[in-house]
Order: C-alpha cells, then sequence, then structure tokens
C-alpha cells in the first residue's frame, strides 16, 4: 500500500505543480497589463505636473499684472482729479470780473481800448465801435478772432 500511497502523493503534487504553474502564467500576464498601465499613469501624473506648474506661473503673472493696473488707474484717477480742480479753477476765474495787472481792482479799459465780455466777437465789437472787423484786425495782428478770452484787452481802431 505504501508505493500505491506515494504514487498518489506524487500524482497530486504533480497536478497541483500544473495548476500553480497555469495560474503563475495568468498572474505574470495581469502583472504585465497593469505594468503598462502605471506607465500610462506616471506618464499623465508627469504631465499633470507640468500643466499645475503652468497655472501656478500664470496666476503669478495675472497677479502681477492686476497690482500693475490697478496702479495705473489710481496714478489716472489722481490725474484726472488734478485736470478737475485745475478746470474748476479757470472755471471759476472765467466767471470773476477781470483785474488789472496790478492786482486788486477790475481792468479798466483806456483809450482806444476794449475788455472781452462774454459773448463778444470781432464782429459785434466792430458793429458796437462803428467800424469794420477788418480795421479790427489790423490793429491786434497778434490777436486770434475765434479764442477770445474774457477779460482780454484789444485795440480799437481810431475813428
Amino acid at each position: 500500500m505504501l508505493p500505491v500511497g506515494g504514487i498518489i502523493v506524487g500524482v497530486i503534487a504533480l497536478l497541483l505543480g500544473g495548476y500553480s504553474a497555469i495560474k503563475l502564467s495568468s498572474v505574470g500576464k495581469a502583472l504585465a497589463a497593469h505594468e503598462e498601465k502605471l506607465a500610462k499613469v506616471d506618464s499623465l501624473e508627469s504631465q499633470v505636473s507640468s500643466t499645475a506648474a503652468t497655472a501656478d506661473k500664470a496666476s503669478r503673472d495675472l497677479a502681477a499684472l492686476t497690482r500693475s493696473t490697478q496702479d495705473a488707474f489710481n496714478q489716472v484717477g489722481a490725474e484726472l482729479g488734478n485736470l478737475r480742480a485745475g478746470i474748476t479753477k479757470l472755471e471759476e476765474a472765467a466767471k470773476a470780473p477781470a483785474r488789472s495787472a496790478k492786482g486788486g481792482a477790475p481792468a479798466v479799459a483806456g483809450p482806444d481800448e476794449y475788455i472781452i465780455k462774454a459773448g463778444d466777437t470781432f464782429a459785434k465789437i466792430a458793429r458796437a465801435q462803428g467800424t469794420t472787423i477788418d480795421a479790427m484786425q489790423q490793429v491786434n495782428p497778434g490777436v486770434d478772432s475765434s479764442k477770445l478770452r474774457i477779460g482780454q484787452k484789444i485795440k480799437l481802431p481810431k475813428k
């Protein structure tokens, strides 16, 4: 009986060894498939890493651009405020009566002079003074008749 028992144990061992070889082969194939997938995951991980670095750089660049744009707006706003104050001063000066060069008293026209008021033109002044526009322009060669200023003195032609 002992030899028959040894043969049975040997056959069982042989069957178990064959089964183990088959299972080991399928495990090897599965492991090879997983290694390919792992390589793809590693590739994707490196792409994600480089994309994240690019996104971080873009975020820093955007923050710097935002700061510089805000600084520029602040500077423009300050300059607009200065311009508005200057315009307000000019408007107030245009409304105020003309002053003499000495400072305190209103400007006074001398003989053969006229002080420009709001709405005055060479044509209007010439009609009121009984002269012509050409005569007005001849005695005021440096004056641009389209740019008259309130309080400006001009000469009148002699009658």
